[in-house]
């Protein structure tokens, strides 16, 4: 009972724990599969970009609190180490690594940590209003991809069509999206992309078994669970969650179809990542927060009216 109470303190906690059993099983089930190496080097990526990002934003918050003076010479720097890397947030960090060495497939260890680094500086760099706008995991792999080739891709069918996986895959997310509140986007994507799936079966004539193998994609499943459902990149309205969803659906359809690409999806969330904040101006709601039930921190992901609230400083 404490444990299940100490993980669901934060929504990111179930997060990591299904993304770190569908990388066992993509260890464990195809023979080029995720592999421990990538893993690493996405972390060590993705944590470096985390840490230089949040030192980068405490001093320019604290360049603000003193009124003059460098960034590096503001009170963050007398505050020490904890004045530096205060809202550090290490588990953003280790769901982009995740995300990537679960979908990412690459000649050189040197991709994911590339991934890595893109896609958590992009969250501090590319910003509206105090909320990042591309997905961290998504604009990683799109970049490398596009940069390396076929040095670089995605692996869509990586799983099979084992039952097992579709079971833990939605089990787990269920938990996930229950607490981040995010089932809707989800279901609207897979409704979406089915929709279209399957009525492109019918009027070309061609037999259902041809739709249903490609829904039961294992790339499919972690990006309508654990992609298109980021609180942080997606609307914060629903009827703007569901309309974002259904563009994504329609042009990742296209994409597959006109260009045979594969990881169309991930290149149709990329794209259409400038309507999030397009739809959240038109059709406005509470901002999503990720914060601790027991730890109600500051972070540097958090914004309230467009605006991240200031580091707490330790002064020693």
């Amino acid at each position: 009972m404490r444990l299940f109470q100490a993980v669901n303190q934060d929504a990111r906690h179930w997060q990591i724990l299904a993304l770190s059993g569908l990388f066992s099983i993509s260890l464990t089930s195809s023979d080029f599969g995720a592999r421990p190496l990538a893993l690493l080097a996405a972390i060590v990526g993705a944590l470096f970009a985390q840490a230089a990002g949040t030192v980068w934003f405490n001093a320019r918050m604290a360049k603000r609190t003193a009124g003059s003076g460098s960034h590096w010479r503001a009170s963050n720097l007398e505050a020490g180490l904890i004045g530096w890397f205060a809202g550090f947030q290490w588990k953003s960090a280790l769901i982009t690594s995740l995300s990537l060495s679960i979908l990412l497939r690459a000649n050189s260890l040197w991709f994911w940590l590339a991934a890595g680094f893109i896609g958590i500086t992009a969250k501090f760099l590319i910003r509206y209003r105090g909320k990042h706008i591309f997905n961290p995991a998504c604009i990683g792999i799109v970049t490398v991809s596009l940069i390396g080739g076929s040095a670089a891709w995605v692996s869509p069918g990586q799983w099979g069509q084992a039952p097992i996986f579709a079971a833990f895959a939605i089990g787990f997310a269920a938990l996930v999206l229950s607490s981040a509140k995010r089932l809707d986007i989800a279901l609207g994507f897979l409704i979406g992309f089915a929709a279209m799936l399957f009525g492109r079966a019918l009027y070309l004539g061609d037999p259902m078994a041809i739709p249903i193998h490609q829904m039961q994609s294992g790339a499919l499943l972690v990006f309508a669970f654990f992609m298109i459902t980021d609180p942080r990149s997606t609307p914060d309205s629903r009827l703007a969650r569901l309309v974002f969803a259904m563009a994504v659906a329609a042009v990742a359809a296209w994409l597959s179809w006109e260009y045979h690409i594969r990881g169309a999806m991930l290149f149709a969330l990329a794209g259409l990542a400038i309507l999030s904040p397009i739809l959240d101006h038109l059709l406005p709601a509470k901002r999503f927060e990720w914060i601790s039930k027991k730890d109600p921190k500051h972070d540097p992901e958090t914004s309230r009216r467009g605006m991240r609230p200031r580091p707490q400083l330790v002064r020693s």
